[in-house]
């Protein structure tokens, strides 16, 4: 079924439910609406695609139902930041809405950029939607709450970065037999890092062997771009046992192995080389690859396994429009070290990242009461399901259970069984206000090590010994 397709059929889904006893009042939104006539309202986010969604679906339908007029800017992840805090410093009030990333909201909470959400609807019980209810989020809303407890963003979207591999290479008896003949193993999605090793060079050398474009794994490892940064501490430290990106907060914010911290620790070096590894034996295009190019990699069947973030595993696994691999694409955890597990089943670790972001209100906004009807808008449980089929993304409880959604859990291999029953083992940023600063000074460090320019070890020992005297600047260290 293509993209464009289940597009209709969502926002056929999303009419029908508007007539269900879970649909909002449309009483309520004109009524709510009669006031802001003439009233258009600006947000600004990344173009993917549960921010597509809003854009192409939900923002159209609010403006049908109240009047007021929504346009949505899906932009690049770097625009996308550097518009939203540029008008947020200067309080221009350009943007009524902007995207906020899990990994940055507690630097926007810390500069007061945004509207308390929960105290604005309290204050003004005339705008709160009848079928707007906080408690309907699924935990992962905790993540842009206040040290008060109160909701300042409104989660759009929640996923994980899994494990993606092709069943039809997995399950060909001619690649299993040559697999089997030249390692021992039977083929299988891989649970340890020697396993995903042995397959990635496995099918690296089969691609070789068999004159085709096909290459044992992904790799979000562009040079120069931040994608490459995050695909090494929210993803594959982690499986390694190294944790908030190897800082401990408890520890007088410790990078250092001599100080307490594992940012250079033995742990961290083994990531960094078995990814270096991997990226190495990846299609050519992965030294430039972000978040983006990296899903097109494994969509175009360029690679046999990947780590993929799974905002993009729905039109990966259904669109033929888009992906080659339709209907040939299975999920799995990520490989693990021995002892990574146990530690994230006891709290104390994660298995990879859990990814997401919510629509935020600027104080700056000139809209702001209007704004907070748009934002319980793409709130509310009914436009969930048509939006998670759309975009593989939950932010509810219940839209787990929608018929829609199970029959997408089928095609996707089971993701959604594995975002509910295994989402606990993932985890967001680390909730450090000091987020993006630090990851501009030692950033451009990990570059280096990525063109050749330093050699892994060497590199991690200057990333933490950077971290440190960021962070003593920045007043965190003592």
């Amino acid at each position: 079924m293509s993209f464009a397709f289940r597009l209709g059929v969502s926002a056929l889904a999303l009419s029908i439910a508007a007539g269900s006893a879970f649909a909002q009042d449309d009483d309520f939104w004109a009524k709510a609406g009669e006031k802001f006539q003439g009233v258009t309202l600006r947000g600004v986010t990344e173009a993917t695609p549960p921010s597509n969604y809003i854009s192409d679906v939900l923002a159209p339908e609010f403006e049908e139902k109240t009047g007021i007029r929504v346009e949505i800017e899906t932009t690049s992840w770097d625009q996308m930041y550097d518009k939203a805090i540029k008008d947020m410093e200067a309080g221009t009030g350009i943007y009524d809405m902007v995207y906020i990333e899990q990994d940055i909201v507690y630097a926007y909470l810390a500069r007061n950029f945004l509207v308390d959400v929960t105290k604005s609807l309290a204050d003004n019980p005339d705008l709160k939607a009848p079928g707007f209810d906080e408690a309907a989020f699924t935990t992962f809303a905790d993540y842009f709450r206040g040290e008060n407890g109160d909701l300042y963003g409104i989660p759009m979207e929640a996923f994980i970065k899994i494990y993606l591999y092709r069943t039809d290479l997995f399950n060909d008896p001619e690649v299993q037999a040559a697999f089997k003949e030249a390692t021992g193993n039977e083929l299988k999605p891989a649970t340890t890092h020697e396993e995903y090793t042995q397959i990635a060079e496995f099918f690296t050398k089969w691609g070789e062997d068999h004159d085709m474009d096909l290459w044992g794994t992904t790799a979000q490892a562009h040079t120069g771009h931040p994608a490459s940064w995050y695909e090494y501490v929210e993803t594959v430290a982690p499986t390694f046992g190294v944790y908030g990106w190897g800082i401990d907060p408890d520890n007088n914010y410790a990078a250092t192995v001599e100080n307490g911290g594992t940012m250079n620790s033995d742990k961290a070096k083994a990531a960094l080389k078995w990814w270096l590894h991997m990226r190495d034996i990846a299609p050519p295009e992965s030294v430039q690859s972000t978040w983006t190019e990296v899903a097109t990699t494994f969509a175009a069947g360029r690679a046999a396994q990947g780590l993929v973030y799974g905002e993009n595993a729905a039109w990966i696994a259904s669109d033929d429009s888009k992906s080659r691999v339709v209907g040939n694409v299975g999920v799995a955890l990520p490989p693990l070290e021995d002892g990574v597990m146990a530690e994230a089943e006891a709290g104390d670790g994660y298995i990879g990242y859990y990814d997401g972001g919510a629509f935020g209100l600027p104080v700056t906004s000139k809209n702001q009461d209007a704004a907070l009807l748009f934002l319980q808008y793409i709130g509310q449980e009914s436009v969930q399901p048509g939006w998670a089929v759309a975009a593989p993304r939950i932010t509810h409880t219940a839209t787990y259970d929608d018929p829609g959604v199970q029959e997408m859990n089928d095609e996707l291999g089971g993701y959604y069984d594995m975002l509910r029953e295994d989402g606990k083992l993932f985890a967001g940023a680390p909730p450090y206000p000091f987020h993006a600063q630090l990851r501009e000074a030692i950033a451009p460090i990990f570059y280096d090590i990525l063109t050749g320019k330093i050699d892994p070890d060497s590199g991690l020992d200057q990333m933490a010994e950077k971290t440190e005297q960021e962070l003593t600047d920045l007043g965190y260290r003592q």
